[in-house]
């Protein structure tokens, strides 16, 4: 089965003409996304056909592009002048001829298939993702529920199974009372270790550790928290490692339950990942406009030589919530951000953040989060979903392009 590119306006909608026959239908005018399989051994590429009204640089005879890996659009339109132009994910900006008259079709060979989010439809808050045997494995706050830290599977990011619970009914840990939040499963040494958040039973939220020989489990908790403080909450507790392979521990400090400020700190952990063996170092606090009272939910990953830090800012109950970014040389800083946020709403999904950062076997860089959706912000029954959005490395920072996605992607 073959096709040429071609995208045919029908009213609202638009059509494409293969070579078997079938005329598939998509939602929009100009804007046919279609995926083909090819050989295993082959790369994913994409192929961008425009328009007729589309302005061709010098000395470029196709109506297409083919470009290596996956590139999409998010089908906004920008007038300027008499023409028009469309950004997509890989910062090219094709221009056409009169006002919103971009007109662009996507196909995508060998990369998989194609998907739309949410990849988890029901409330899954805080995602802490583990890439094992080539495939992934995910753990979700679970609030106060019987099982705590439901886990989920998959080989794709996209599709996802329910495999059981950090924590089996009745299974919970002895010191922890209640609001089991923000887990995430890593490998530590020769196993596993969840990093959780639980309120003692003095009633201050503190940072647990529970130890598997397998990523499913079963888990073991310590029998006390990891990290915790008198006077202060600390959550949202996450693992990486140095490119020696030193693992560090980071987390947050609950400063805005009491009105203060909230630094992200962190410390060196033993080879076991179950003490700290190193002083404690803040790495960020809540210093930017954008970030309000708030900054949580990191993530760090090494990149190029550098250390990234990946953090939530603002209320996570409202639009104000966002993901930024900071970099550093070394583990432990010092980091400085990139300034403006890289992940906000849009009109379709609310407050993205708390994410995780994974490397695909292409060697691809996805982000997992979670977002409200939009009407559906903290009321009665609402939840945060899941999301997946490639990230693009450029000139030394991370973006997540036309994220939160409303429209078909090529699988990660």
């Amino acid at each position: 089965m073959a096709w040429d590119g071609t995208c045919d306006p029908d009213g609202t909608n638009s059509d494409a003409s293969l070579s078997n026959g079938w005329q598939p239908v998509f939602q929009g005018a100009s804007a046919c996304v279609i995926a083909l399989d090819g050989c295993s051994s082959d790369p994913c590429t994409t192929r961008i056909t425009y328009g007729s009204n589309w302005l061709p640089a010098p000395n470029h005879p196709a109506q297409y592009d083919d470009v290596n890996g996956r590139v999409s659009w998010d089908r906004g339109c920008k007038n300027s002048g008499s023409n028009s132009s469309a950004t997509l994910s890989n910062g090219w900006t094709p221009t056409f001829s009169g006002s919103n008259a971009c007109a662009l079709s996507f196909e995508y060979t060998a990369c998989g298939g194609l998907y739309l989010n949410p990849v988890v439809d029901t409330n899954c808050p805080d995602p802490g993702v583990l890439v094992v045997d080539g495939g992934y494995v995910m753990a979700c706050t679970s609030g106060n529920a019987a099982a705590a830290f439901p886990i989920r599977t998959s080989s794709d990011l996209v599709n996802w199974t329910q495999s059981g619970a950090i924590f089996a009914s009745g299974h919970r840990p002895s010191w922890a009372a209640s609001d089991f939040w923000a887990p995430e499963i890593h490998h530590v040494g020769s196993g596993y270790v969840a990093y959780f958040t639980a309120r003692a039973s003095n009633g201050r939220l503190s940072i647990g550790a529970a130890t598997a020989s397998s990523p499913l489990g079963p888990f073991t908790d310590l029998g006390a928290p990891l990290v915790q403080d008198p006077s202060l909450g600390l959550i949202d507790a996450t693992e990486f490692e140095d490119s020696s392979g030193t693992p560090y521990l980071v987390w947050k400090v609950d400063g805005n339950a009491v009105g203060q400020h909230t630094p992200i700190k962190a410390a060196q952990l033993s080879a076991d990942g179950t003490q700290l063996v190193g002083s404690t170092v803040q790495l960020i606090t809540n210093d930017e406009s954008w970030e309000g009272g708030v900054t949580e939910g990191p993530w760090v990953v090494a990149h190029g030589g550098d250390y990234y830090l990946f953090y939530s800012g603002n209320s996570y109950a409202n639009s104000t919530y966002a993901v930024g970014v900071a970099r550093a040389t070394a583990p432990l800083g010092p980091y400085t951000k990139l300034g403006s946020p890289i992940l906000t709403s849009n009109a379709s999904w609310i407050g993205p953040g708390h994410c995780s950062v994974v490397q695909t076997p292409d060697g691809d860089w996805e982000m997992v989060y979670h977002a409200w959706i939009a009407g559906h912000v903290n009321g009665p029954g609402d939840g945060r979903v899941d999301f997946v959005d490639q990230i693009v490395w450029s000139n030394g920072w991370p973006s997540v392009p036309q994220a939160p996605s409303t429209h078909s992607r090529p699988m990660p």
